[in-house]
Parts: C-alpha cells; sequence; structure tokens
C-alpha cells in the first residue's frame, strides 16, 4: 500500500515538473475589442436618404472611413481615404475575427490630399455582423492594421446604422 502511495505521487510530481515546463497558450480572442484612440470615433448621420456612419476625429476633416447606405437597400457604400493612389484596389476590413476584402475603385478625394477607395459590401456580411456586435472594424493594409474603436458609450452606433440599411 505504501509502495503505491509513493509511486502515485512521483507519478503526480513528474507530471506536475512536465506541467510547468510546457508552454502556456492563450486562447484566441476573436471578440475582444481594441482600446479607443482619443478624440476618434464613430459618429452617425440618421440622414433618411442616406445615413452615414464615419469614424474619425470630432469636428474634423480626418475622416479615414465612411459607411453609407439607401435605407433598406442591404449594401453598404464604404470609403476610405489614401494619401496616394494604392496599388491594389481594394478594402480589407476585420471584426472580431472575420475579415474580408472587397473590390475598390478609386475616386479623387474631395477634403484631404489623396484619394478614396470606394467599394461596395453587403449589409449582411460575416465582418458587418461582427461590428454590429462588438463596435470595431479594423483596416488592413498590407500587413498594417489601422483600428477603429467605438468610445465608450457610442458601441451601439453600429448596428443602428446596419439596421437602417437592412
Amino acid at each position: 500500500m505504501r509502495l503505491t502511495f509513493w509511486l502515485t505521487a512521483a507519478a503526480v510530481a513528474a507530471v506536475s515538473a512536465l506541467c510547468a515546463c510546457a508552454p502556456t497558450v492563450a486562447p484566441l480572442a476573436t471578440s475582444a475589442g481594441p482600446l479607443p484612440v482619443a478624440g476618434y470615433d464613430w459618429f452617425l448621420n440618421e440622414d433618411p436618404d442616406e445615413p452615414r456612419l464615419s469614424y474619425g476625429l470630432a469636428q474634423s476633416d480626418d475622416v479615414p472611413l465612411s459607411l453609407m447606405c439607401a435605407p433598406g437597400s442591404g449594401k453598404i457604400g464604404l470609403s476610405l481615404a489614401a494619401d496616394r493612389t494604392p496599388q491594389r484596389r481594394a478594402v480589407t476590413l476585420e471584426s472580431g475575427g472575420d475579415t474580408e476584402t472587397f473590390p475598390a475603385r478609386i475616386e479623387p478625394a474631395d477634403m484631404h490630399d489623396g484619394v478614396h477607395l470606394v467599394a461596395t459590401a453587403p449589409a449582411s456580411h460575416p465582418v458587418f455582423q461582427r461590428f454590429q456586435r462588438l463596435g470595431w472594424l479594423a483596416v488592413w493594409n498590407g500587413d498594417q492594421r489601422s483600428m477603429m474603436a467605438a468610445q465608450p458609450g457610442s458601441q451601439d452606433r453600429a448596428a443602428r446604422f446596419l439596421a437602417l440599411c437592412r
């Protein structure tokens, strides 16, 4: 009986020692959002003809991304500001682990030097469904990711905008 106890205790000690040396794996955080950037937020214009949700700096022309739609259309227009003509004619968005690339055309910018990448996407796309729940989007440019997170208290603007577009 004593021998069994010591073997069991030794086995437990050996397994514990092995586990202590093994690397720990953090769970994937697909819904944890980024921290908001001071002054930047999602701003909703509930225009009855063309609702618009724009991410930018309050009270400025600094608006890197705008989403717009015709109410009830089920489609979202995307307008991504770029400093120069990009080599790739596409807009890649991410929210909570869902990522999609939408083909885009290039249009001259009205309010800044540069251009806009303009694309259309279905409002029902999983990226927008996640955005609706989480309140943040990321824009990918190659391997660079620009996070666009809602300030506390404004996370529901994405859901309100998408409800207008469906």
